[in-house]
């Protein structure tokens, strides 16, 4: 049976008299992909600062590995495994690619015994091997977001949340991403949140998709059942 690494019930958040998330339930099992989708002010943001500790939840828990995280502060979720990705690349532009990853490694909380040999498998993953002595401020737009989700392994995360992780990518990068976290997923059976608004790269990730509308779950389930829901097309068209 698979180990469910996230569980959260409940959740809600209001800013004053605005509702951002209301009772918001959400599952995601160890190795598990997950998409997080919905308009503009559908409350997907605020969900996924929850999950990461950037907000405090009004109402509602947060289990990691059975373990109530809900209280919890940023820094200590990182120390358990929880790491976010914001939509613009937090790196260190005047540094190589490699030391880049090498920091993140020598700061992980399981720090390897190689960490040479971590640092390389780090870029092979995310496709930096060959600019490992580039300084991360040359790198494409692209390949500094891959960069990114480099300093979150390289961090022994083994929950991403990713924000936009496509935004401003070509076609071809947004595909090797899509690509990249499944096989992150398949092979060091990492997990993942994803809010995204590209659908064609929902739809090359292959994985449940939870639709957020007024801060509430509207629907959940595979990418076909969600694309070929009605309702949901009626509130990108601002019809629901």
């Amino acid at each position: 049976m698979t180990e469910t690494l996230l569980r959260i019930r409940g959740l809600s958040k209001s800013f004053g008299g605005v509702i951002a998330n209301a009772d918001v339930d959400f599952e995601l099992p160890a190795g598990g992909i997950a998409s997080i989708i919905g308009p503009n002010g559908a409350g997907k943001t605020t969900f996924i600062s929850m999950v990461s500790g950037h907000l405090k939840p009004t109402a509602g828990s947060i289990e990691f590995r059975g373990r109530d995280v809900t209280r919890l502060s940023v820094e200590k979720r990182a120390r358990l495994g929880i790491s976010r990705k914001f939509q613009t690349p937090s790196i260190f532009p005047n540094l190589s690619v490699w030391e880049n990853v090498e920091l993140a490694v020598l700061a992980s909380r399981r720090r390897p015994r190689d960490s040479v040999g971590r640092i390389a498998q780090v870029l092979d993953l995310v496709r930096l091997v060959e600019f490992a002595e580039y300084k991360a401020v040359s790198l494409s737009h692209g390949q500094r977001q891959w960069l990114e989700i480099g300093l979150l392994l390289g961090n022994d995360a083994d929950l991403l949340l990713l924000d936009e992780p496509t935004a401003g990518m070509t076609a071809a990068e947004t595909h090797a991403t899509a690509e990249l976290i499944r096989r992150l997923s398949r092979e060091l059976g990492l997990s993942a949140v994803i809010i995204e608004h590209d659908i064609q790269f929902i739809r090359d990730l292959r994985a449940p998709v939870t639709v957020l509308h007024l801060g509430r779950v509207f629907a959940q389930g595979s990418f076909e059942a969600i694309s070929a829901d009605e309702r949901v097309r009626s509130i990108y068209l601002g019809k629901a």
